[in-house]
């Protein structure tokens, strides 16, 4: 399965060190270009291999990491996905301010999901402080969770799969209107939390 991951701020960057910390070869994009990422290339001893927004796209699981405001305009023209994975890691809020975004009573992955038709969409990979995500998932003898949520059991899996092979444990909260609510920063009760697994 190929790997592909769109934006190389904090969260797709934590990303892509997970992923090469794993063994796991993956493509990465920006807006900037593959030249702007010559040097996490170079950290990642290749594995991660920058490559146009169009190329990232086209992988079989794409990470979907990009400022919310960028969202539509990150997108845009990628399409037909053609029942792709896409993971949202995003949140409906940016720095310096950090207001939330009014989403009209929808959850954040509902949005994306219309930004996205015909992708698989999974919520995951977005509750966890950048440091964390590349860092070492096992703690106190356990493995660091990762939560995930999504409508479609097949993609779910796909994802649940690739959270073990990182090293981290997930939990599946559900479908994508209600579980991705839970780790919906802001607003749900899970963002943040820095939980263990224990056995």
């Amino acid at each position: 399965m190929s790997i592909g991951i769109i934006g190389a701020g904090a969260i797709g960057s934590a990303i892509a060190r997970a992923l090469a910390r794993a063994g796991i070869d993956a493509r990465i994009a920006n807006r900037r270009g593959p030249a702007s990422l010559a040097g996490l290339a170079a950290e990642t001893g290749g594995r991660i291999r920058p490559v146009t927004v169009a190329e990232a796209a086209q992988s079989d699981l794409v990470f979907l990491a990009v400022n919310w405001s960028r969202l539509p305009d990150a997108v845009r023209g990628l399409g037909p996905w053609g029942g792709r994975i896409v993971i949202d890691t995003n949140n409906p809020i940016e720095a310096p301010a950090f207001r939330p975004f009014d989403l009209g009573g929808r959850s954040s992955s509902e949005i994306v999901a219309g930004l996205v038709p015909g992708a698989r969409v999974v919520k995951a990979f977005n509750h966890l402080q950048p440091a964390l995500l590349a860092g070492d998932p096992g703690a106190e003898g356990g493995r660091r969770v990762l939560f995930l949520a999504g409508d479609d059991a097949a993609a779910k899996g796909e994802v649940a799969q690739l959270v073990q092979r990182l090293g981290f444990a997930g939990i599946d909260l559900g479908a994508l209107g209600e579980g991705g609510r839970l780790i919906q920063f802001p607003g749900g009760p899970l963002p943040s939390l820095n939980l263990v697994r224990f056995g």
